[in-house]
């Protein structure tokens, strides 16, 4: 009787062990990927980063044609900064 019932923990315990390790293989293996709203998220992070940039290197542009010395000095515009807050 014991020995039967030994024999039957055995098999319940490796099909549980297969059944976990499977499922820590699947989830290990989908950890890396993103779900489809993180990816919308992102693309749309990385649109507005886009954007951004260009509005920085079209400020910069601008700055470089009215004072061609405004990068000479970053402490003065610092200054000029905090004085304006």
């Amino acid at each position: 009787m014991i020995d039967d019932l030994t024999s039957v923990l055995i098999v319940f315990a490796g099909v549980f062990m297969i059944v976990a390790l499977r499922y820590l293989k699947l989830k290990t293996h989908t950890a890396g990927q993103m779900s489809v709203e993180e990816a919308a998220a992102l693309e749309r992070f990385s649109a507005t980063a886009q954007r951004l940039e260009r509005r920085v290197a079209t400020l910069e542009r601008i700055l470089d044609a009215e004072s061609p010395s405004w990068r000479d000095n970053p402490a003065n515009f610092q200054q000029e900064v905090s004085h304006e807050r």
